[in-house]
């Protein structure tokens, strides 16, 4: 792990920091640094599908104890937990409750990676559940908020099903698109030296997308830091008991601590690039909204890092425990 992915935890705080100072400095550029939000995740999207073989989906399955408790957790216990905790700890709060149903029921689809390979997990098993996670993520999102919000706040269906499309499926066909007029000219060695850096130019400009989050809405955010305090004990709660159901899980499955760190992230670690921007288009009067998904990973990430760390110690301790024969 190169100190360059060691540190993507602090470069992305460092981010939304900087983008908060920009936007104080100048209303200009908070007036429209908005406008670049969408171009940045939409690229960040694009590299995202490029790097992705849909035919990847199968490599899911060659671990069948992780992939199936892996999905199970994201998307059948962790929603329902999600708006249980929305619903106790952010009670007559449509808005922040949106927010953190968004937050929450989107696994995360870059970083997670980052972190299993900081604690010395198995990240090539990690990353076979991402494509999976994407497209899952993106189904059936629609589907949580008409379920758990549905009775309590309007909107219209048919716009979240649209800003979805707008949002992804450009980044989707393009990326394949472009794959294939590559495979066809016989270019592929040249692409291939761009998709060896994929995670770099995805990093980047997730941070630059969230240098104009920030940038947008910092106004916002200082006049709502109490949001910030709202969303700390849930939010706590959420990363702790997913992080003891994970451990649980795995023990019980009898998968290796080595492939147990995987399980742990991906669980754990949340996508709120892409929930932010469905909200963008979604729900364009509701800033709240917003906000909650830009506040999400300043609480995620920490949280993240110490975990990483108390798992790199506890698999340091069990390969210097001395083996029985």
């Amino acid at each position: 792990m190169s100190i360059f992915s060691k540190l993507q935890p602090v470069f992305i705080i460092f981010s939304a920091f900087f983008g908060v100072l920009l936007g104080k400095i100048n209303i200009n550029i908070e007036q429209r640094s908005g406008s670049f939000i969408e171009i940045f995740l939409m690229l960040l999207l694009f590299f995202t599908f490029a790097g992705i073989d849909i035919k990847d989906i199968r490599k899911s399955f060659t671990n069948l104890k992780f992939s199936l408790s892996a999905l199970i957790i994201n998307f059948l216990w962790t929603p329902v937990f999600a708006f249980l905790l929305a619903k106790i700890f952010l009670p007559e709060q449509v808005s922040l409750q949106i927010g953190f149903i968004m937050l929450l029921v989107t696994p995360c689809t870059d970083w997670y990676l980052v972190f299993t390979g900081l604690a010395n997990g198995n990240v090539i098993l990690g990353s076979s559940i991402l494509p999976l996670n994407l497209i899952l993520q993106i189904i059936l999102l629609p589907v949580y908020l008409f379920i758990f919000m549905g009775k309590t706040v309007s909107f219209d269906i048919k716009i979240l099903i649209q800003s979805i499309i707008f949002i992804l499926l450009i980044p989707l066909i393009s990326a394949n698109m472009i794959k294939l007029i590559i495979r066809k000219i016989k270019l592929e060695r040249y692409f291939n030296k761009i998709i060896d850096q994929n995670d770099t130019i995805q990093f980047v400009l997730l941070c630059f997308a969230i240098i104009s989050m920030f940038a947008s809405q910092g106004s916002i955010l200082l006049a709502n830091l109490i949001i910030f305090i709202k969303l700390l004990f849930p939010l706590i709660i959420f990363f702790v008991i997913n992080f003891f159901l994970a451990l649980f899980v795995g023990k019980k499955l009898k998968l290796s601590f080595y492939n147990i760190i995987p399980l742990l992230f991906t669980t754990s670690a949340r996508n709120s690039p892409i929930s932010l921007a469905i909200v963008i288009i979604t729900f364009p009067s509701e800033p709240i909204i917003a906000l909650v998904l830009v506040m999400g990973p300043l609480i995620e990430l920490p949280v993240l890092a110490i975990n990483s760390t108390i798992l790199k110690k506890i698999d340091e301790k069990i390969d210097s425990t001395p083996s029985m024969v």
